[in-house]
């Protein structure tokens, strides 16, 4: 593969921002979509158009080997737990301010951190611990409980974090072991088969223009992907890793440009709490553990448009510094 650069800190971040302003396009495109068109339909379609860019990426996978997971069971976990991230997070982004979505999707590097130690083994430490505390009472704030209405909305966002913390903390227990092929192929057809199956119960006739912005859902969804893999690549995970938090800034600018939602002090507050948790805990992880669930996490939530970046880096032959799925 070609050489994009030099090691580079100034690029990675440059990099990482233009990855999260297009995944921020992305989703605002998401919520456009989501006022005509169940979550089911517009993931199906998405996951669709997405299988012919990501087969041409898996053709890259030279190495021989069977589709056969080496652990079936981890592998359906794994499938499920990015499934349920997809529809919740695509629903959360339908029905919710976008400057809401993206702070309780933050609590995913949290969770990370909670979920690596039954499932990896890994060690926390009391500093990590009082960061992820920390950072669900900023999901409290956002949400608050008893004092604005929560809707299914602010649920869905939830289940997403957890569910693609799962997804991300299970790529890390057999991600050595397995192909990376089937690690990317097993959740886009999981996505596919589905929502086939759910897409009767919810289907709105289709216009040719909205077909088309699903198209650009699942373009954007790989681009973005691609150029968080160059960003890991050109500088260290703990600069690039915190420029997720800039999608907030596009949430509030977006939200207010094209659907005219204003943002309210808790949700800034409760924003700043998590976001600040979330960065603490990379730091830490870079200057003190040897343990780094989220700095090996690499970036947003895996959706059926947006692959791990970790895993479509090693079909492509571009491995990341300190790179390990």
């Amino acid at each position: 593969m070609p050489d994009f650069g030099g090691k580079s800190n100034a690029r990675g971040a440059s990099l990482g921002l233009t990855s999260m302003a297009i995944f921020a396009t992305h989703d605002v495109i998401i919520k456009h979509l989501g006022q005509t068109y169940s979550p089911v339909q517009i993931v199906f379609f998405a996951a669709l158009l997405s299988f012919p860019l990501l087969s041409v990426i898996l053709l890259n996978d030279k190495r021989g080997g069977s589709l056969r997971p080496v652990h079936p069971g981890w592998v359906a976990g794994r499938v499920f737990t990015t499934v349920v991230t997809g529809l919740c997070a695509f629903y959360a982004f339908s029905t919710l301010p976008l400057a809401q979505v993206y702070p309780l999707l933050f609590a995913m590097p949290l969770l990370v951190t909670v979920f690596s130690i039954p499932i990896l083994g890994e060690k926390v430490g009391i500093h990590r611990w009082a960061a992820v505390i920390l950072g669900l009472i900023g999901v409290v704030i956002v949400v608050r409980p008893g004092q604005a209405d929560l809707a299914p909305g602010h649920f869905a966002a939830m289940t997403a974090a957890v569910t693609g913390s799962l997804a991300s903390v299970i790529v890390r227990k057999i991600g050595s072991e397995e192909r990376s092929v089937v690690l990317l192929l097993s959740p886009l057809l999981g996505n596919v088969i589905v929502m086939a199956i759910l897409l009767p119960f919810v289907w709105q006739p289709l216009q040719i223009g909205d077909l088309g912005l699903m198209a650009v859902i699942a373009i954007f969804g790989l681009t973005a992907s691609f150029l968080q893999i160059l960003a890991y690549r050109a500088g260290e995970a703990a600069i690039v890793a915190p420029m997720q938090y800039s999608q907030i800034l596009w949430a509030v600018f977006y939200g207010w440009i094209i659907f005219h939602e204003s943002v309210d002090i808790p949700t800034l507050v409760g924003a700043g709490v998590v976001i600040l948790s979330g960065i603490y805990i990379v730091i830490r992880e870079t200057r003190v553990s040897e343990n780094q669930p989220v700095l090996r996490t690499r970036g947003r939530s895996e959706t059926v448009t947006a692959p791990r970046s970790s895993l479509l880096g090693r079909v492509l032959g571009l491995r990341a510094r300190n790179s390990r799925s």
